[in-house]
């Protein structure tokens, strides 16, 4: 099934679906949140133990979990936003409010007249006293800057005016933010599916004699005809692509923040490596790849490139049969490393989670800089239903480059499923992509 996945988008690099106008996406994003409203967020809030949860955000300041709760067309939250999540109890679901002048979206119903009361502050309290919460969760965390969301001066407007029998209530929602963060629905993940499917066709397109013309079109050319392709589908970029070559006669860079500039002109022979990612209804991709320049007479890669890349398929296989609920990033990283070189191979993984953010909520498998233990979000398990952007690289050494190291760097998304298997959204790269492509009715 992945190498005819593969194939196929490679075959059809120009061939996307149908791409959502941005009022068909506002649609389904509300009917997404709603349907997390209902289905994730009360399950959620009795596993950490928690009645009241606050988000507290100033406008042009939001939480970054607050921004995964206001309505499409909410570009921000709007003077001091304060959303108030109550769990009734037993079959009662929850009660979500808007300590606010009006109604968030259709979700969270305004629960503040001004008129009436007109201090925001005394009206949060007013609440609640009324509910009378055992425990009260705000985002504040030192190790998950998604869950770090409200701010020095918030908490301590909150603290200073909080009943003093509430005081020891208050915790940190560091770990149910994370948790609604990181958590994807069904829905989701057909959304999450389009956004790959749509990722591998849009970078098969940039890595073809369309866009690149050897001898003539530099690596930054490359880069921003990405840039430029994502913006004429609506497509917001979370960062910078970027685009690198490899060549027998050329070092191979330390690390990743010493990659050559981008005036390189691509050239027959050269070995490409890619790196894009944009956010499609909510979701967000993170995808590598790599592609080969065909030299004049040559027809395939040569067979020691294949090799190379087996070797980077292999490491993904052996991170991924190591996810397990309850083990922790560290874990897997540990465990990953030694099973790699113990077969021979010189692996560095650093994959993370993804979805609602890039970079998302949830454990981090190693850093490219950092190969030994992550703290903070290393620590944090893994559990079901949870995507990642499995990313990683090897070095291999090539008799045919004179015994000069490759580094075959591959990053795919795929989800953490509830039998605790691995599944790569829309395939993986197990192939090299090809410029030009080859023309099948051609003959050498």
């Amino acid at each position: 099934m992945v190498a005819c996945c593969w194939v196929t988008l490679v075959a059809a690099q120009s061939d996307l679906p149908r791409i959502l106008s941005l009022q068909e996406r506002a649609a389904v994003r509300d009917r997404l949140l709603e349907e997390r409203m209902t289905t994730v967020l009360p399950a959620l809030m009795r596993e950490n133990g928690i009645d009241l949860w606050l988000l507290i955000a100033e406008e042009y300041n939001e939480d970054p979990v607050m921004r995964t709760m206001l309505p499409s067309t909410w570009i921000a939250a709007r003077r001091k936003t304060i959303l108030f999540i109550y769990d009734k109890g037993g079959n009662q679901g929850l009660e979500l409010l808007a300590v606010a002048r009006y109604n968030v979206g259709n979700l969270f119903k305004a629960a503040w007249i001004p008129e009436q009361e007109p201090d925001q502050w005394k009206r949060l309290m007013q609440l609640i006293e009324e509910r009378n919460p055992k425990r009260i969760a705000l985002n504040y965390s030192e190790t998950f800057a998604h869950a770090d969301g409200i701010s020095r001066t918030e908490y301590e407007n909150f603290m200073s005016r909080l009943p003093e029998k509430f005081k020891a209530n208050v915790v940190s929602g560091e770990r149910l933010a994370v948790n609604w963060l990181e958590t994807r629905t069904p829905s989701e993940m057909m959304i999450f599916e389009q956004a790959s499917r749509i990722a591998h066709l849009i970078i098969a397109e940039g890595l073809s004699e369309n866009v690149i013309q050897p001898g003539v079109t530099t690596t930054d050319e490359v880069v921003w005809w990405y840039r430029e392709r994502m913006a004429e589908l609506k497509l917001q970029a979370w960062f910078h692509p970027t685009v690198d070559v490899q060549r027998p006669d050329q070092p191979l860079y330390s690390s990743f923040a010493s990659r050559p500039d981008g005036q390189t002109v691509i050239m027959p022979g050269d070995v490409l490596h890619i790196d894009v990612g944009f956010e499609y209804i909510g979701m967000h991709t993170d995808t590598q790849q790599m592609a080969y320049v065909l030299k004049p007479g040559e027809t395939d890669v040569p067979e020691y490139l294949k090799k190379a890349l087996s070797v980077g398929n292999r490491l993904q296989d052996i991170l991924t049969s190591h996810f397990k609920a309850g083990r922790t990033g560290n874990e897997v990283l540990k465990q990953t490393l030694a099973q790699a070189k113990k077969e021979g191979i010189n692996p560095q993984v650093y994959s993370h989670p993804l979805g609602m953010h890039g970079h998302a909520a949830g454990p981090a498998i190693g850093m490219w800089d950092n190969q030994k233990s992550v703290p903070g979000t290393g620590e944090y398990p893994l559990r079901p239903n949870t995507a990642y952007a499995i990313e990683l690289n090897v070095k291999v050494p090539l008799p045919e480059w004179n015994n000069k190291e490759i580094r075959i760097m591959l990053e795919q998304p795929a989800v953490f499923q509830d039998n605790e298997q691995v599944r790569y959204i829309d395939g993986r790269q197990k192939e090299w992509i090809l410029i030009p492509r080859k023309v099948q009715y051609l003959k050498p």
